[in-house]
C-alpha cells in the first residue's frame, strides 16, 4: 500500500495562543476539559411510527428546507438585537410573519418579515458553545445576571471577543465567572435553551398523514480553531437526542467530535441517529478538507478515521450567506481547473487585504499549496487552498480511495442560509431583509460594500437545501440525506436530477416513464455506478441523465429561466495529478440573455426545463472519477441591484452607482446535485 506522509499540526501556534490571550483567561490547561457523557434523554416520547403520507411518490418529490438557522439564543444573533426564538424561526419558515430589529423603546422589534413561500422542512442550529451563557445573561432571574460578565454580554454589539476567544482557542475552556471553575453552571443552564430547540421542533413537526412540514432537532458545532472556520451543523433523525449538544469547548478536535456523535448517539442502542454537515470550507484555510490523520499512524487507524468521517459527515454545505465553496479559479494543484462560473459569490475575496505566493518557510503553515493571505474576518494567517473547496475535496477523496480503499470525502452537496435573523429560507433577492439583525437592517446597509458594516453587500442571502424523498417526514428526509440524494441551490427552487448508469434508452428524455426507468437501471445522485455485468460489459463509458426544472417563482417575483446544464467531472490520473473539467451538456451557454441593472428587466430566451443524456467522451476505466450536475439560470439582478432601485438621496450608497466586477449587481443563480462516483476496482472486479 502506498504510504503518504501526514504531517502533524505544529505545536508552536498552540503555545503562542496561550501566551497571547493568557491575560484573558484564568488558565490554559494542559488537557481539554474532561469528557462529560451526555446520556440520551429518557423523557422523550418515542418517535412516531412509519406512516404513508397522502402525497408520497415512489419516484420522489423535491422538498426544500434550511438546515442552518440561528435565533437569539445564539450570542451572535442576540448581540445584533435579534430577539426571535426557535419557535419564531419555525413560524417564519412555515409562512407566518415575524418581526426584526430595529427594536422600539420597550425592546419589541418593529420590522415585519414573511417568507415568500413556506419551506417543507427546517433545522434550527443555534451554537452549542454558549447555550448556557446566553440563557444566564438574558434571564433576569439567573444567578449571574448582574455579573460583570453578563453586563458585558448585554452591552456587546456584534461578535464579542469575550466569547470568540473560546472557539478560537485550541484548548477548550469556559469563563470561570460565568460558569464556575468546573463549568457546571453553564452546562445546567444550557439545558434550558436546548429544551427550547427541542420543544419548537416537536411542536411544528407534522406527524399527520398530510406531512406538510418536518422540523428537525439540531445544533451547530462552531470550531474556529486558530482562525479557521471548521463549523458543522448537527442534525438528528428523530426526537431521541442527547441531554446536551457536544460543543467545541468539550471536543476541540473534529475526530473526537465524530467519535462522540458515533458512540453517544449512533451506537447507543436507543434509536438515536445523527449526521453532521460542514460549512464554509471557503474560509477554512484549507483545513476543512485537509488529509489529517494526526494520531492515526497505521493504515488501519487511518481507514477507521476515514470511515468514521464519511459515516458522520455524508453531506457538506456548498453555499450560504458567506459565499460559495464549490470551486475557485487560479487554484494550484488541479489541472484544467479554470471555470468561468467559479467567480460566483466570492466572499473570501472581499476580505483579502494582502495576497502573495507563499514562501518555502510558510508552506508548512498551509495544509496545501496555493496562495497565502490575511483575511480580515480571521485572526491569523490564512490559506487560499484547493482544500477550501468542495470540487477539489471530491477529487482528493479519489486519491484516498485509491490509497486506503475508503473515501473520506464522499459527500453530497447541500446549501442553506446561515441566517442570524431566525428567517429560515428568506432568500428571495428583491425582498431580502438581511441576515444579521441591526447589522443589515436597512437597504442602505445591505447595498453598501464597506466591510465596516457587518451585514454589507459582501454577504449573500444564502441558499436552500433540496431533498429528493418519497415523502416529507423526518425519517424519510433523513434517510435521503444519508444516501446523499440531495441538492443545494443558491436560492431559487430549481429542481435538478442526475442519474448514472451503463446504458439508458436514447429517447428517455421524452419517455413518460423516465424516472421509473432511471431508478430501475441507473443510480441517482449520491450513488455509485454499479459494477459492469454481462449486459453492460461492452460499454466504453458511463451514461448520465441530466435534467432540471426552473423555478416558476411567484406572482410578485417570477422565476428566471434556465440557461444550461453542466456536468463537472473530477479525476486523478495514473501519475497522481488531479484534473477537473466542465462540460456543457444541455441548453445554450451563449444564448444572449441579459439583465438591465437599472430596472432589473430581463431579456433573452431560456428554458423552463432541460433534459439530456450525456456520455463521458474521455472516460478511462482504470481511473476513479466523480461527476455532478450544475443547473444554471439566465443572468438576473443580485439583491443589491434590486434594492438600489428605490434608494435615493442620503439613503443611496455610492456603490449603487458603481459598475465594478468587485461589486457585482448581476448573478447567475444555480443548483448543484450531489455527485455520482465511479470506482475502477469496483466497476471492474
Amino acid at each position: 500500500m502506498h504510504q503518504r506522509q501526514i504531517k502533524p499540526p505544529r505545536l508552536l501556534p498552540y503555545l503562542l495562543f496561550c501566551l497571547v490571550i493568557g491575560s484573558f483567561i484564568t488558565s490554559c490547561p494542559d488537557e481539554p476539559y474532561p469528557l462529560k457523557q451526555y446520556q440520551i434523554a429518557a423523557d422523550h416520547p418515542a418517535p412516531p411510527k412509519a406512516r404513508t403520507c397522502t402525497n408520497a411518490s415512489e419516484t420522489k418529490n423535491a422538498y426544500f428546507g434550511d438546515s442552518h438557522v440561528h435565533t437569539s439564543i445564539s450570542s451572535d444573533s442576540w448581540m445584533f438585537d435579534v430577539r426571535l426564538l426557535p419557535e419564531d424561526a419555525h413560524r417564519f419558515a412555515f409562512g407566518e410573519t415575524v418581526y426584526l430589529p430595529p427594536n422600539d423603546a420597550t425592546g419589541n422589534p418593529t420590522r415585519p418579515a414573511r417568507i415568500d413561500r413556506p419551506l417543507d422542512f427546517i433545522a434550527v442550529t443555534d451554537h452549542a458553545e454558549f447555550l448556557g451563557e446566553s440563557w444566564l445573561c438574558s434571564t433576569p432571574s439567573s444567578a449571574i445576571y448582574d455579573s460583570n460578565y453578563c453586563n458585558k454580554y448585554r452591552a456587546g454589539h456584534g461578535r464579542s471577543f469575550q466569547l470568540a476567544k473560546h472557539i478560537f482557542s485550541p484548548i477548550g475552556f469556559r469563563d470561570d465567572e460565568a460558569c464556575g471553575k468546573d463549568g457546571q453552571r453553564c452546562r445546567d443552564a444550557a439545558r434550558n435553551n436546548w429544551q427550547r430547540v427541542i420543544n419548537a421542533a416537536e411542536k411544528w413537526n407534522d406527524t399527520s398523514e398530510n406531512c406538510e412540514r418536518s422540523a428537525f432537532i439540531a445544533y451547530e458545532y462552531s470550531s474556529f480553531r486558530l482562525g479557521s472556520n471548521l463549523h458543522r451543523n448537527v442534525i438528528f433523525k428523530n426526537n431521541i437526542v442527547p441531554n446536551l449538544p457536544i460543543s467545541y469547548i468539550e471536543e476541540p478536535l473534529e475526530w473526537n467530535f465524530w467519535q462522540r456523535l458515533n458512540t453517544d448517539c449512533k451506537l447507543s442502542n436507543t434509536g438515536c441517529d445523527v449526521l453532521a454537515i460542514p460549512h464554509n470550507s471557503n474560509i477554512s484555510n484549507g483545513r476543512m478538507f485537509n488529509i489529517d490523520y494526526y494520531s492515526a499512524e497505521t493504515p488501519e487507524q487511518q481507514i477507521a478515521r476515514a470511515t468514521l468521517r464519511s459515516t458522520i459527515e455524508p453531506l457538506i454545505e456548498i453555499y450560504q450567506h458567506k459565499g460559495d465553496s464549490e470551486c475557485r479559479n487560479g487554484i494550484d494543484g488541479v489541472l484544467n481547473s479554470t471555470d468561468e462560473l467559479c467567480q460566483f459569490e466570492r466572499f473570501e475575496n472581499n476580505s483579502i487585504y494582502l495576497t502573495r505566493d507563499k514562501t518555502e518557510e510558510e508552506a508548512d503553515d498551509c495544509p496545501d499549496t496555493g496562495k497565502w493571505a490575511h483575511l480580515k474576518p480571521h485572526l491569523g494567517p490564512d490559506c487560499i487552498s484547493r482544500l477550501n473547496y468542495a470540487r477539489y475535496a471530491l477529487i482528493e477523496g479519489l486519491n484516498e480511495q485509491k490509497r486506503l480503499g475508503v473515501n473520506p470525502f464522499k459527500f453530497g452537496l447541500t446549501a442553506s442560509t446561515d441566517t442570524h435573523n431566525a428567517t429560515a429560507g428568506g432568500v428571495e433577492e428583491r425582498s431580502y431583509q438581511g441576515h444579521l439583525g441591526m447589522g443589515d437592517n436597512t437597504p442602505s446597509k445591505r447595498t453598501n460594500w464597506n466591510d465596516k458594516i457587518e451585514g454589507n453587500a459582501n454577504n449573500s442571502p444564502g441558499g436552500l437545501f433540496g431533498v429528493w424523498s418519497t415523502q416529507n417526514t423526518r425519517a424519510d428526509l433523513f434517510e435521503a440525506m444519508q444516501r446523499k440524494e440531495v441538492f443545494g441551490t443558491s436560492g431559487p427552487r430549481i429542481k435538478p436530477r442526475f442519474f448514472g448508469g451503463w446504458h439508458f434508452p436514447a429517447d428517455i428524455c421524452s419517455n413518460p416513464d423516465l424516472l421509473e426507468t432511471a431508478y430501475q437501471i441507473g443510480v441517482p445522485m449520491g450513488g455509485d455506478l454499479p459494477p459492469l455485468n454481462e449486459t453492460t460489459k461492452t460499454e466504453t463509458s458511463p451514461y448520465f441523465i441530466a435534467l432540471a426544472s426552473a423555478d416558476a417563482g411567484t406572482a410578485t417575483a417570477p422565476g428566471t429561466p434556465l440557461q444550461r446544464l453542466q456536468i463537472i467531472k473530477g479525476w486523478v490520473d495514473q501519475e497522481g495529478k488531479q484534473h477537473s473539467q466542465v462540460f456543457d451538456a444541455a441548453g445554450k451557454p451563449n444564448n444572449g440573455a441579459s439583465v438591465n441593472t437599472k430596472s432589473c428587466q430581463q431579456s433573452g430566451e431560456g428554458f423552463a426545463q432541460l433534459c439530456t443524456i450525456w456520455q463521458d467522451p474521455d472516460f478511462n476505466a482504470d481511473l476513479n472519477a466523480v461527476y455532478y450536475l450544475r443547473a444554471v439560470e439566465n443572468p438576473s439582478c443580485r439583491y443589491n441591484a434590486w434594492q438600489c432601485i428605490n434608494l435615493e438621496g442620503a439613503d443611496r450608497p455610492a456603490d449603487c452607482d458603481i459598475e465594478n466586477s468587485d461589486r457585482p449587481k448581476i448573478i447567475q443563480e444555480r443548483a448543484w446535485s450531489s455527485p455520482i462516483w465511479y470506482t475502477a476496482d469496483q466497476a471492474n472486479p
